[in-house]
């Protein structure tokens, strides 16, 4: 009876939802911050830059609640590090053998960086989101300077949106508020970032090999499940993502299959957006149900009548591989014997 009950309580846990003290307007500004690029390509009649370039209103979730000078030296050197994973991974794409092992290099430097800067969450989930999203793209040399145009244009927008967030939500505001401090890591830890770049690479390398047709779901999936701080929480999240995962497909096939104008499609990411931002603090597996959609609509976009074929069978295929690696990783990482092991080689800075 007490297994019965105790496995009872863990499945409860999984899909238990949570209070968040997250300020109600961040997910109308997190909406805002990916609809003004959607709508802008809509205008000028190039939705699918317009798609590209809203992946960077994806940064306005990095803003910190400090000073004004604080907060926008924090969002524009993650603005930085977007727009270079964008570039590195585009880079990274002239060979499908080489993709997985400049994305594991990159992934390895960039969470040493995020340690050593203490970058709260999101963390590095959405850089490694766009260098894998950029690495698994055709290579083309001609059209890197443009896409890589477009994204530091979304970004410009996001840190643009943030500083007019910032004027009018500020409070008690005077110069002394703004000494710009940021804190620095005293240790960083090597084997944590070399673990993680391993799996996240290994991903991409067992989806190359299986030939998948959109091979990056399998890194970004690994990458979210190994965002758990403990074992636990990574097998939770494992299973919230498959379960979110499999009804998402189905949400977004149906959503694509009703042939959408440009326009409304422009109003369904910004909506999934909102509604993702409302439920991820509180419930990640229903979350996930719409950060499918979302992702999905934001990837296959330019292309939705594949999207739909495809949602339900090779995306939702995808995210077990990714998370099955990702699962196997967030274990070895949080091993209690790994990790005091890891932790002896910790770089001090």
């Amino acid at each position: 009876m007490k297994i019965r009950r105790n496995i009872r309580k863990d499945i409860l846990s999984v899909f238990a939802f949570r209070k968040s003290e997250r300020h109600w307007h961040i997910p109308i500004l997190a909406g805002v911050s990916v609809g003004i690029p959607l709508l802008f390509g809509y205008l000028f009649d190039n939705l699918p830059n317009g798609i590209l370039a809203s992946t960077s209103g994806l940064l306005i979730l990095y803003i910190r609640y400090a000073a004004i000078a604080n907060r926008m030296i924090n969002l524009m050197m993650c603005s930085f590090i977007f727009i270079l994973s964008y570039f590195i991974g585009a880079i990274g794409a002239f060979n499908i053998l080489a993709a997985p092992f400049i994305l594991s290099g990159y992934v390895f430097v960039l969470n040493l960086l995020i340690r050593y800067f203490k970058v709260k969450a999101p963390g590095n989930f959405f850089f490694i989101l766009v260098a894998s999203l950029a690495i698994c793209q055709s290579f083309n040399l001609s059209t890197i300077p443009e896409r890589v145009g477009v994204i530091t244009l979304g970004t410009i927008s996001t840190c643009a949106l943030a500083f007019a967030y910032s004027i009018f939500t500020m409070k008690n505001y005077s110069l002394a508020d703004e000494k710009v401090v940021f804190e620095k890591a005293k240790k960083v830890d090597v084997g944590e970032s070399a673990i993680l770049a391993l799996f996240v690479g290994g991903s991409l390398m067992v989806a190359t090999i299986l030939k998948l047709p959109n091979p990056y779901w399998v890194p970004v999936s690994c990458a979210a499940v190994m965002q758990g701080v403990t074992r636990r929480h990574i097998w939770e999240r494992g299973i919230n993502r498959i379960i979110g995962t499999f009804i998402g497909a189905g949400f977004a096939w149906f959503l694509l299959g009703l042939n959408m104008s440009g326009l409304a499609i422009c109003i369904a990411i910004i909506l999934l957006q909102f509604i993702v931002e409302v439920l991820v603090v509180r419930q990640y597996a229903v979350a996930v149900i719409f950060i499918t959609a979302l992702t999905i609509f934001l990837a296959e976009g330019g292309n939705p009548g594949q999207a739909a074929e495809q949602s339900l069978y090779i995306r939702f295929f995808d995210i077990m591989l990714g998370c099955v690696i990702g699962v196997i990783g967030g274990w070895i990482l949080h091993h209690n014997r790994i990790r005091r092991k890891l932790e002896e080689h910790s770089i001090t800075t």
